[in-house]
This record gives C-alpha cells, sequence and structure tokens, in this order.
C-alpha cells in the first residue's frame, strides 16, 4: 500500500568509506527534482580515515524532505540507514519511536560488535530495539552478488558499491527515480571508467528491485510536491552558494574576482569552486599559508579587484594583523570565516558560532569593520553579493560569517536572475584636478579608489596611520583621533544601506527570539511550533553584526522577553547588552559541535509565554 505522508527525515550512516554522504546527496538531489522541499546535515569525523567499524568512525547525512516548508534536517529520524554495528550505536539517540532501521545483516560480526563495543552479539535487543520496525536484508552480499559476472573488478572495488545498493532500496520505500542516480554515475564515471559507472547502475537498480521483489515493506511512501515559486531549481551548498555570490557580484560591479585562501576545514570548497570558473575571469590562488592568503587579497584589493580570502576560526586568527592594514588602508576585501568547533584546532568537522566576538574587536587597535552573517545554504549567495556591494561601494573591509552546517548543508535554491540585484557602483576616481588627495571623503565617507598606473593619482598607502586628506604618514595626535573617529564613524552610516530588519510573528508580545546565522532554520521551525500551540512569540533574524540595522532597539523594546539563540556562550548576547543596556537579554546556547534540534528550543521557548 502507497501511504502519502507530509514530510520525512532520513538519516544515512557509516563508516567514512561507505559512501554515505554521496547517498545522502543523490537521494536529497532525487527528492529535490521530485519538488520536495528539503534541508540536509551531513555530519562526518574530522579524521581522514578513523578507525573502520569504529563509533568514532562514523560518518552521516540526514535529509528531511516534504510537500511544505523546510527549514532544517529535523531532530530525530523516521528511517535509519546502519552499514555497521556501530552506526547502529552512534545513532540509536535520533531514532523516532516509530522508526524503520535498516541494518546491513553481513556486518553484524563479532569483529564489528567488539569494535563497535557492544557486550552481546545481538545489537538490536541491546540497544532496545525489539519494538521498532527492523529491516536487515544482506547488502553487502547481495551487492556482490549483483557484480558477480562483472569483469575487472576486485572484492574490494565491489564492495564500494554497496552504498547504491542502500540507495535504491531507500528509493523504493518512498516511491522515488533511478533515473538522477543513473545520470549522475554516468556523468561521474561515464567518461573515465565506463565500468565502474555500470557496476554502480547495476547495484542501485538491484536495491531498488530486491525492496520491490522481497516486499521489505508493509507499506511504501509518497511525499507530494511543495508549492514553489515558478523559476528553475537547484540543490546548492552554502559554499558554492558563497562562491557563486561573489561571481555575480564581481560580474555586476565589473571588478575581476581574486581569491587568495589557504585550504582549511569546512571553508575549503569555496576555493575549489572558484578555482573551477576562470571562464569568467576569476583568479584563484592557494596560498602556502593563511597569512599569505590574506595578503595576496589586500594586494589584489589595491590594484582594482573583487578580493576575497576564505578561511575558518584558527585562520581569521592568523589573518588578523593583515586585516588591520586592510582596515587602515581603506581596500575592499571580504574575508569569509566558515566557523567550527574551537578553540585552537578544535573540531574541525562541527559547527559553532564562536567566531562572533573575533570577527567584531579581533585586531589591535580601534579597528572597525563590517560584519555580516548568512542565515542558510542558499542566503550565503545573498550575503556574499551583499558583503561584496558593501565592501566595494564603502572601501571598507567586511567579514562574512557562515558555518559548517551550512557551508556543507544543501536546500533547494531557486536560480535568480542578476539583473534583480542591486547595482554594485565602486567609487574609483578617473581623474584629479589638482593635487590627489587620496583620503578625502563623499557625504557616506567613503574615500576614492584609486587604481595603480592612473596618471595624476600617485599616492601613498600602507598600514602607518594617514593623514586624514594626503594619506601621508602622520603621527599627530590630533589627527590620528579624527581617523579613528572617521573609519568607525564610517561603517557605523553602513546602517543607512542595510535592508530593513524583519520580524516573523506577533508585532508584540510575551516573547522575541533573536537569532544569527545558521541557527536560522532550527529557530523558525521552534517558533512556529509555539505559534500553533498559541504562544505569543516573535522571531527576529540578525544578518548584520556590526553595523546593527536601524530600528533593532524599537523591535526588542516591545516584547517583555527577549532570548537570544546561539552555538556559543553567549556571544551576540554580550554584543546587544553593550549596545542596548536597558534590555533584559536571556540566553539559550548550545557548544557540542551540533546544531540545535527544534524540540529543545520549541521546550525552551514555551517557557516564556502565558500560554
Amino acid at each position: 500500500m502507497k501511504q502519502q505522508l507530509h514530510d520525512v527525515v532520513i538519516r544515512f550512516s557509516g563508516d567514512s568509506g561507505d559512501g554515505m554522504q554521496l547517498t545522502g546527496t543523490l537521494f536529497s538531489e532525487t527528492s529535490a527534482l521530485a519538488g520536495n522541499d528539503i534541508s540536509t546535515f551531513p555530519d562526518y569525523p574530522a579524521e581522514i580515515r578513523a578507525p573502520q567499524g569504529t563509533v568514532a568512525g562514523v560518518s552521516g547525512f540526514q535529509v528531511h524532505f516534504g510537500s511544505g516548508r523546510i527549514t532544517s534536517p529535523g531532530d530525530y529520524c523516521d528511517v535509519l540507514v546502519a552499514m555497521n554495528p556501530a552506526a547502529l550505536k552512534a545513532n540509536r539517540k535520533w531514532l523516532k519511536t516509530d522508526a524503520t532501521v535498516i541494518l546491513d545483516a553481513d556486518s553484524v560480526t563479532a569483529d564489528n560488535l567488539t569494535k563497535a563495543e557492544f557486550s552481546s552479539d545481538d545489537p538490536i535487543a541491546e540497544l532496545g530495539l525489539d519494538g521498532y520496525n527492523i529491516v536487515m536484508p544482506h547488502i553487502t552480499s547481495l551487492t556482490r552478488t549483483a557484480l558477480a559476472e562483472q569483469a575487472g573488478m576486485d572484492r574490494k572495488s565491489i564492495d564500494k558499491c554497496k552504498n547504491m545498493f542502500a540507495l535504491g532500496i531507500i528509493l523504493y520505500m518512498y516511491n522515488c527515480s533511478t533515473e538522477h542516480g543513473h545520470q549522475f554515475l554516468d556523468k561521474k564515471f561515464g567518461k573515465k571508467a565506463p565500468a565502474l559507472a555500470e557496476a554502480n547502475r547495476l547495484v542501485l537498480d538491484g536495491g531498488y528491485n530486491y525492496a520491490a521483489n522481497n516486499h521489505l515493506f508493509a507499506n511504501t511512501y509518497f511525499v507530494a510536491p511543495a508549492p514553489q515559486k515558478s523559476g528553475t531549481y537547484r540543490s546548492i551548498n552554502g559554499n558554492v552558494a558563497t562562491a557563486w555570490g561573489f561571481i555575480a557580484a564581481s560580474e555586476r560591479s565589473g571588478r575581476p574576482l581574486f581569491c587568495g585562501s589557504y585550504p582549511i576545514t569546512p571553508a575549503t570548497v569555496i576555493l575549489e569552486e572558484l578555482a573551477k570558473h576562470k571562464s569568467l575571469g576569476v583568479k584563484s590562488v592557494q596560498a602556502e599559508d593563511e597569512i599569505a592568503g590574506i595578503c595576496t587579497a589586500i594586494g589584489a584589493a589595491y590594484g582594482g579587484s573583487l578580493a576575497i580570502t576564505t578561511t575558518s576560526g584558527p585562520g581569521l586568527s592568523l589573518k588578523s594583523e593583515a586585516l588591520g592594514l586592510a582596515v587602515m588602508a581603506e581596500l575592499p576585501l571580504v574575508v569569509v570565516d566558515v566557523q567550527r568547533g574551537g578553540p585552537s584546532t578544535g573540531l574541525p568537522t562541527k559547527t559553532e558560532q564562536s567566531d562572533l566576538l573575533q570577527a567584531l574587536h579581533g585586531r589591535n587597535g580601534e579597528c572597525p569593520l563590517v560584519v555580516l552573517a548568512a542565515a542558510s545554504p542558499g542566503d550565503c549567495f545573498d550575503k556574499a553579493y551583499l558583503a561584496a556591494k558593501i565592501a566595494l561601494e564603502h572601501m571598507t573591509p567586511v567579514v562574512l560569517l557562515t558555518d559548517g552546517f551550512i557551508a556543507n548543508g544543501s536546500e533547494p535554491w531557486r536560480i535568480p536572475d542578476i539583473a534583480d540585484y542591486a547595482a554594485i557602483t565602486p567609487p574609483i576616481v578617473e581623474s584629479a584636478e589638482g593635487d590627489f588627495m587620496p583620503y578625502k571623503r563623499d557625504e557616506r565617507l567613503v574615500r576614492g579608489w584609486a587604481l595603480p598606473g592612473t596618471a595624476g593619482l600617485e599616492h601613498r598607502i600602507g598600514g602607518l596611520e594617514k593623514h586624514a586628506l594626503r594619506g601621508t604618514i602622520s603621527y599627530d595626535p590630533d589627527n590620528h583621533a579624527e581617523m579613528v573617529r572617521l573609519r568607525a564613524e564610517k561603517v557605523r552610516r553602513v546602517a543607512d544601506y542595510l535592508p530593513e530588519l524583519q520580524v516573523e510573528g506577533d508585532a508584540e508580545g510575551d516573547l522575541l527570539v533573536v537569532s544569527w546565522g545558521g541557527t536560522y532554520g532550527h529557530v523558525t521551525a521552534a517558533v512556529e511550533g509555539a505559534r500553533e500551540r498559541g504562544a505569543s512569540i516573535a522571531h527576529c533574524h540578525i544578518s548584520a553584526l556590526n553595523p546593527l540595522p536601524h530600528g533593532l532597539g524599537e523591535i526588542l523594546a516591545r516584547y517583555r522577553h527577549v532570548v537570544v539563540c546561539e552555538l556559543n556562550e553567549g556571544q551576540l548576547a554580550y554584543h546587544l547588552r553593550q549596545q542596548f543596556p536597558s534590555i533584559t537579554f536571556n540566553q539559550y546556547n548550545k557548544c557540542e559541535g551540533q546544531p540545535f534540534t527544534t524540540s529543545e528550543l520549541l521546550d525552551h521557548f514555551m517557557l516564556y509565554t502565558n500560554r
């Protein structure tokens, strides 16, 4: 029997080498192509190859897809695909009470049970799963059977295809087509390894047909397409969206795009994506270290490029002195910080929001700059475009904060018409009448951008304090005080050009929930859940952290309680207390390397309401 469902959460889990990230991605893309709204959460260990069969080595990919608006990857899963006992043990806590568990029966061996630290030979009973819908196909041996006559493949290569068998089972369970999987395999392997493409297609179809012919499930399920605006959609993750946002800004501004970066998890994909687009005029340099990365970008900004550098928290620390140089020289530069767990090298593959205070204040001297944060994978495109626009038009460095959750996560994204985005007009100086004054400012306090080689615009620039007009070195106390004031005021005036702050929910009432960055989806889902329970609640998501948007103080004052939710120990709350000392800011914080769950937020929000 086919049953229609509103939404479903599936978690694919196995060893790092089991291909769970690819399996989850292919299922997510299949769902998106069918018209479902989706949100994904890749979750994998930091080790390149953690010990096989151990809980520490488990890699997971969760997808939430539905026929309505999906803002988070879900809390608990309806279906868990576990490729070994360790994956089952690691994800036991994320099962709904009526969940289906698909476990590779071939993986339940004495060796694997020992590695996963089970004390018995029955993982189902030991984990208390007797009341769950447990399905245990022999995925590994069935994969070997499907490829028994495939020439040129050894046992190890055959076993690497078993993730496609698991994918085929799930595609059947939810009445999804295998067409996208076939197309992906042909595109990935068809030219260079056609035999491998054929092998994976056979196994994918084998899993689908096995589930159909052996009646693995009492029911199959169907999730209808979600209503969407007309247009062309694709699935996109935050890192790719960030790269594309900068490419769009480069095209719109007429300035060539340059990226100088050092690879670092979880930001590396931005550099990799930009390196693919030389045909669009993108120049990318993989520098020898973080300092070299930002310094090459500063040089490109001085030369007339839209210059960016990408990093994570540890790299932002290393870039701090050079970032101060960009502030002093007043050059257009964007630093993308894809946040991860810290301190030091911390948790490279886990998400956190603990770099906010570093982005706001982590430089020597009075060194203000603009700080923005993206809210979702698709929003990374918009915020990258906005960061580039502000940097180019206001001649100031901008730090764009994303995080591992939205950088690696994906969602359906409507491909925009770039003509719908605001024009970008850099203040390029073409010529000067009389002596050129490089620090002469317009009404926004923005200095002109004099490109090297332009006759008559020769000027001094560097890290020493500047004369307020001539740009020459100055140690005059009054001049220094004036320049400190001007640089800060220029950043404050950026608020005049920020999008209007929006509030979702009641215009006034019991509770205002404040969030920033990648927590948007979970907080939105929790606020919507509280409203369904009759709570007087609203949600204000802040994307500009410095300067803060106009009207924020008035919004905060309209509610009896304010709760700031963030994946750190209270950095935005600290920042807001400095700006609005008359407001009481309550906090809800999590610092586990994991995103919020909607249920924990909802339970906390209900404590502040009268319903």
